[in-house]
């Protein structure tokens, strides 16, 4: 189905607003685009500061966890940290160990098993480190729902500190001490991730130790480096780079290239990222994969172990051990991703009468359908869950659309599932192997009752339309400066108007798949880049005409630099 481009309205202040903000008008309006329409906002977005974080005592709970750790350093209580096996997880992990770490606490960490133990606090896991010693518990990135397992917690005498950022349940757990962007009243930011969390704490940690808000240096050495374990933690998590999101990315991209952890250099390192200015792609398609991997395909404490405790020398080992997992992954994701759209497709799913996915088999790797469910989402346009099935019993992962809160769908389809939690893009579950089927049919009535045919096609957002005059090598770089883009912060797409082409296109590629082709607009010329188009060829020879929806991106070679737009959709007139 061809995409229906939605191009952002001009907004007519622009011009003004240019002058005001000391930018380009296009620049103006990209802002605007994300809801920055004044200078002050202006300027902490184009110029995010790390003094514009939010204080820790507007984090809900962060001061009062504080206190309670404060008095546990003071005590020496064993203090286990109790970790997620996703990025998020990990990094803010490996934030409150090198925090409690640095101020001489008798700390270790737990992180569970993906496929054994599932997410979250589980009683097993709290019995056993409450035998085992422990006496104060800090979960980060889980927690808000777990009711039971804070009793358990109270009742074994062991102080529960909850630290997470996803949606609380009815009732919230009686522990100690709850830390979350949401729950209470005067955070600005309550879209932070668990690591932003898990930062917020450590910062109100090395306050109430120091006795002052300005910390010592060997804390702010701490604190500076643990910004770039937020960033990846941010951008793997998929929150809003906006705000004071934004502002960890921006300064934590830069701080990871420069970070004195052997782990994180060994990670960079064998990523082949030495040299390279990092920016949300390389966290989001090439670390991130490599920490989670290790999780999904076994154990993450192994990813823990390098952000926290390794040496130089483990650091490599581990680092080149999760490289081999990541591969692994990427084999095993492509067959699980073929099965499951061939699956799609004969069970009907595909029609326009079916608006959610539900698909389960056993040979399925717990550890990779969420992945797959996003690339089933991609593909079909539909929310989606996948469920790996073993031994009677179902592990699930969804991913969702914009106009489909998946969180809210698994509430109403309760009575199906054993448990679940998570936001509304992305859901985990567990479920028993007889109850799929009516889960299945539940969900899809859900997608089919909220989603409309409309919300169901597929739209290629635009921020503005630019003339190929206006692209400069000053203004491309402007705009790429807008980054790090991801989620609340998309990549910059624009349109041309009509351009012509010039000369023939060319198929280029191993396998001959992109399209290499020269337009021309109002006497200006500019070489544009269209990745596995290479279908486009002959109607880009036969109309010779066409719009472009792109990015704009600054090329380099032999030392030169040149704008060139990588093309995302190709429109060509109609007879």
């Amino acid at each position: 189905m061809a995409k229906e481009w939605i191009i952002a309205p001009p907004w007519p202040a622009r011009q003004e607003a240019a002058a005001r903000f000391g930018t380009s008008p296009l620049v103006a309006q990209l802002l605007h685009n994300r809801g920055i329409d004044e200078p002050d906002a202006a300027r902490r977005f184009l110029r995010p500061q790390l003094t514009d974080l939010h204080p820790p005592e507007q984090m809900p709970g962060a001061t009062q966890a504080a206190d309670l750790l404060a008095d546990a350093l003071r005590d020496n209580h064993r203090i286990i940290i109790y970790g997620d096996y996703d990025v998020d997880g990990i990094t803010a992990t490996a934030i409150l160990w090198h925090t409690l770490k640095r101020l001489g606490a008798d700390v270790d960490f737990y992180v569970p098993h993906r496929l054994e133990e599932g997410y979250g606090l589980n009683a097993d896991a709290v019995a056993k480190l409450a035998a085992d010693g422990a006496q104060t518990i800090v979960s980060v990135d889980c927690g808000i729902t777990a009711v039971e397992v804070a009793q358990l917690a109270r009742q074994r005498n062991v102080r529960l500190i909850i630290t997470d950022h996803h949606s609380p349940g009815a009732v919230l757990p009686e522990a100690d001490a709850i830390v979350h962007p949401a729950i209470g009243e005067g955070n600005p930011n309550t879209d932070s991730c668990g690591a932003g969390v898990a930062f917020k704490l450590a910062w109100a940690l090395a306050q109430r130790v120091c006795g002052a808000e300005r910390v010592s240096p060997e804390l702010r050495e701490v604190l500076v480096e643990g910004v770039g374990l937020v960033a990846l933690g941010t951008i793997a998590d998929v929150v809003p780079l906006l705000g004071e999101n934004r502002i960890f990315a921006r300064h934590g991209l830069a701080g990871l290239a420069a970070s004195k952890l052997p782990g994180v250099r060994a990670l960079i390192e064998h990523a082949k990222l030495n040299e390279t200015k990092l920016d949300s792609f390389h966290v989001g398609f090439v670390l991130a994969p490599r920490l989670n991997a290790a999780g999904r395909m076994g154990h993450a404490r192994l990813a823990v172990e390098l952000l926290t405790r390794a040496t130089p020398e483990r650091a490599r080992e581990i680092a080149i051990y999760l490289d081999s997992q990541n591969r692994n992954r990427q084999t095993l994701e492509r067959r699980i991703t073929k099965q499951a759209c061939e699956m799609v497709t004969a069970a009907g799913m595909d029609r326009d009468g079916c608006r959610g996915i539900v698909l389960a088999h056993e040979e399925w790797h717990a550890g990779v359908i969420g992945i797959v469910a996003s690339r089933l989402v991609d593909r079909f346009g539909c929310p989606t869950v996948l469920i790996a099935m073993e031994n009677g019993f179902g592990q699930g992962s969804g991913r969702s659309v914009e106009h489909f809160n998946l969180f809210e769908a698994l509430c109403n389809c309760r009575e199906h599932l054993d448990t679940f939690g998570g936001h509304a893009m992305a859901a985990g579950l567990r479920i028993a192997a007889g109850r799929v089927d009516a889960f299945a049919e539940a969900f899809v009535a859900r997608a089919n009752q909220t989603l409309t045919a409309a919300d169901l096609r597929p739209t290629l957002p635009l921020d503005a339309e630019a003339t190929l005059a206006e692209l400069t090598e000053p203004l491309v770089q402007a705009l790429l400066d807008l980054g790090p883009f991801g989620f609340g912060n998309p990549t910059l797409r624009l349109a041309t108007g009509w351009c012509e082409l010039i000369g023939s296109p060319r198929k280029v590629g191993r396998d001959g798949d992109h399209l290499q082709f020269t337009v021309r607009q109002d006497g200006c010329v500019r070489k544009a880049i269209a990745f596995r188009q290479a279908n486009a060829a002959q109607p880009l020879l036969d109309a010779r005409r066409c719009r472009l929806a792109f990015e704009p991106i600054l090329n380099e070679f032999n030392g030169r630099r040149s704008v060139e737009l990588q093309v995302l959709d190709i429109q060509f007139p109609i007879d």
